[in-house]
């Protein structure tokens, strides 16, 4: 803390100049620790006492004014909640007054119509489903028997447990009185039971009929209390206050709301209705406020506890202020001490661009001294043959017309004459006061970076160089490797052509016309397969995006099988074909992945050479993977020999590795490389029956089929019946 304080205090350090302790610093505090000598003891005592009586004084109108806050604000929110209460109170005197008026429009309606009793009992039933509050419309006779009634739909009677005869007598008082006044009339609240252990608070409202001036009998409709509180009041008051119906003496009629009543805060309003007045009170769930009823008054304590924190922190601050008065000094030399350690150059200018300030390592850069570099505007590092333009920037970069922290990159020379590469970094130095006082730059020598780089180029080019010809021999390689078969296929099927033609030199008969113009198809076929395999060998060892086509796998396979069958004829290998049908479609390079089935199958007649001829069985499988969005066609490729071991399958994708003397070992690299660049894989693995015995190696890859906006390629060149007899073999 007193190093942190004594950064914050010191003067900033201005390059060029000695560092001089501000007056302010010098300046003693009244700390009994700093006092001179002099000063008598009870002058201290008496000022240690002032001290203290400020120091009480502050706390006392602290605590004073937070407990004046606290109650005034306690005060404050007790009325504010009482307010709130009230005019919840009104607002639902109001709505409830409203349901009620709203039950007697309806009533009127029903009387307003004269209807027949089946026409009542429609239109009450509509009335009873549009009020659920309401619980019964009657009919009755000018004598008060019911004549007509009906219940509402929502719950069981509410007259099924005591009958309605029974519970009258209200009503009946209230239709006299209707008669008196012609109108109108609520009853007094009474109690139906019901037959689930409660009951329902009920009003009834009873309305005379009269046809031509004759009184023809009554309409009457029970409410229930509560159902006018749920249905009527605001949902926001209900979660907040309990509501309630209360008789004069406080007993509770019905209640609605979601919280009980706290008792703290309660509002009664009177609901007047012709015949009764009904008492409505308002409780709302909300006790006494907390010792911090809301955020202000948190948020004012808070930053009083803050400011009590601060001025202790204040004291105990300037109680320290010594301290850090006699740890300035160190605390400037270890500065110097760092800033003569580093290795990267150090610089500053005024204004005017005149040098203030060099370190060691700026001196050892340029191999001047701080004599010959402080005051000079044009220093002795700028070559003569680019002051004129360092100048220039200078004055650019000082105008501040370029962002003073980015990096850029300069000549300077040194003592000797030489020249060197140097980027400089350039930041205002700012005053104690504020102010721009000049520009602080950081200049790093790149001379060695230079020469890591060119050394760098120079390798590149010569690593360059050696992938290259690895290229052009991997190229070579693969040509040779590829090129093998079709140009096996041309040679036999131009020997084949020379045998139907004869020895003796003279034009075949008719029958044989035929095989010969296939024999010359094929070599026609061949050649140009030769052709693509070059292409395609060329664009894969130079990883170029290969042609992708839409074909489907019919083709594919047919386009392999008259090799795959010329070799399987020399080697005595029956070929079985598992094709699903309808064929789908795959979307590939069609030469590479021709080229892939070939060298996989040829690889499969090899594993069986040495089994006998009853047994070579080679298996070409095809199936469709995935989901809709993610279909794939695997090809597997099976056969009945030995199987891979261990140690030839750590090495089986190795270009160049081969189990076979004639063979060159690019045959499995080059058809994993297609595999992963139709975005699949070369797998396999050995097949074994239910004793672990091995019976053969499959080997599986898989394409892609063609999206709907691929391009669908024309069909190729059709392969010849499986029956090749007459060609030799």
């Amino acid at each position: 803390m007193q190093r942190r304080f004594a950064r914050a205090c010191g003067p900033r350090r201005r390059p060029g100049f000695q560092y001089e302790l501000p007056a302010t610093l010098l300046r003693r505090d009244l700390d009994d620790s700093l006092l001179p000598e002099h000063v008598p003891a009870a002058l201290r005592t008496a000022r240690r006492w002032r001290r203290a009586l400020l120091w009480a004084a502050l706390v006392g109108l602290l605590v004073v004014a937070q407990t004046l806050l606290i109650a005034l604000t306690a005060r404050h929110e007790r009325n504010r909640l009482q307010e709130q209460t009230d005019g919840s109170a009104v607002a639902s005197a109001g709505d409830v007054k409203q349901v009620f008026a709203r039950d007697l429009q309806g009533l009127q309606a029903l009387l307003w119509r004269e209807p027949t009793p089946q026409q009542w009992a429609r239109d009450a039933a509509v009335l009873l489903r549009d009020h659920p509050e309401m619980l019964r419309v009657e009919v009755r006779t000018p004598q008060q028997g019911i004549l007509q009634a009906l219940d509402t739909p929502y719950r069981r009677g509410p007259f099924s447990t005591i009958a309605r005869e029974d519970i009258d007598l209200e009503t009946e008082v209230a239709c006299n009185a209707a008669t008196r006044l012609n109108g109108a009339v609520w009853s007094h609240s009474y109690f139906v039971p019901q037959g689930d252990g409660v009951g329902a608070e009920v009003v009834d409202v009873c309305l005379p009929m009269s046809l031509q001036g004759q009184r023809t009998g009554y309409m009457a409709a029970s409410v229930d209390l509560r159902a006018v509180l749920d249905t009527g009041v605001a949902t926001d008051i209900l979660r907040q206050y309990e509501l309630s119906f209360v008789e004069g003496d406080g007993t509770r009629l019905a209640r609605a709301g979601v919280p009980r009543g706290a008792g703290v805060y309660v509002s009664e309003r009177l609901v007047d209705l012709q015949g009764v007045t009904l008492a409505l009170k308002v409780d709302n769930s909300r006790g006494e406020p907390g010792l911090i009823p809301n955020v202000a008054t948190a948020l004012v304590i808070g930053l009083s506890f803050m400011l009590a924190g601060l001025v202790f922190l204040l004291v105990r601050d300037v109680r320290r202020r010594a301290q850090a008065e006699s740890r300035l000094a160190q605390e400037l030399t270890l500065r110097r001490a760092m800033e003569n350690s580093l290795v990267t150059g150090l610089r500053a200018r005024d204004l005017q661009g005149r040098i203030t300030y060099v370190n060691p390592a700026f001196c050892d850069m340029v191999g001047f001294a701080p004599g010959d570099l402080l005051g000079q505007d044009v220093p002795p590092y700028w070559p003569p043959e680019f002051r004129n333009e360092y100048r220039a920037r200078q004055a650019r970069r000082h105008a501040g017309n370029a962002p003073p922290r980015e990096g850029f990159e300069s000549i300077f020379v040194n003592a000797g004459g030489e020249r060197f590469p140097v980027m400089v970094y350039e930041a205002p130095l700012i005053g104690v006061d504020g102010q721009q006082t000049g520009w602080m730059s950081a200049v790093l020598d790149l001379s060695a970076q230079r020469r890591v780089e060119e050394l760098s180029r120079q390798q590149q080019e010569r690593l360059q160089a050696t992938a290259r010809l690895a290229t052009v021999g991997e190229m070579a390689s693969l040509l040779g490797h590829e090129l093998n078969q079709p140009l096996a296929a041309i040679a036999s099927f131009a020997t084949g052509s020379l045998n139907l033609i004869g020895a003796d030199g003279h034009a075949p008969d008719a029958q044989m016309l035929p095989m010969l113009r296939e024999a010359i198809a094929r070599i026609a076929e061949q050649a140009e397969r030769a052709g693509r395999v070059i292409k395609s060998v060329h664009d894969f060892v130079r990883r170029r995006e290969q042609h992708r086509e839409a074909i489907s796998v019919d083709q594919l396979v047919e386009a392999v099988m008259p090799l795959v069958r010329l070799q399987a004829r020399k080697s005595s290998t029956r070929v079985d074909l598992d094709l699903p049908k309808p064929s789908p479609r795959v979307a590939c390079d069609r030469t590479m992945v021709e080229q892939v089935l070939l060298n996989l199958t040829r690889n499969a007649m090899q594993a069986m050479e040495g089994l006998d001829a009853a047994e070579r069985l080679l298996t070409l499988r095809v199936r469709v993977q995935g989901d809709a969005s993610l279909e794939r066609v695997s090809f597997s490729v099976i056969d009945r020999g030995p199987g891979i071991s261990d140690t030839v399958a750590a090495q089986l994708f190795t270009p160049f590795f081969t189990t076979r003397s004639e063979g060159m070992g690019l045959g499995l690299s080059l058809c994993r490389t297609v595999a992963e660049q139709h975005g699949g894989a070369l797998e396999y693995e050995n097949v074994r029956d239910l004793d672990g015995r091995t019976l053969g190696a499959e080997f599986r890859f898989s394409l892609p089929t063609p999206r709907s906006s691929a391009r669908v390629a024309p069909d190729g060149l059709r392969a010849a019946p499986q029956q090749t007899s007459g060609l030799p073999s």
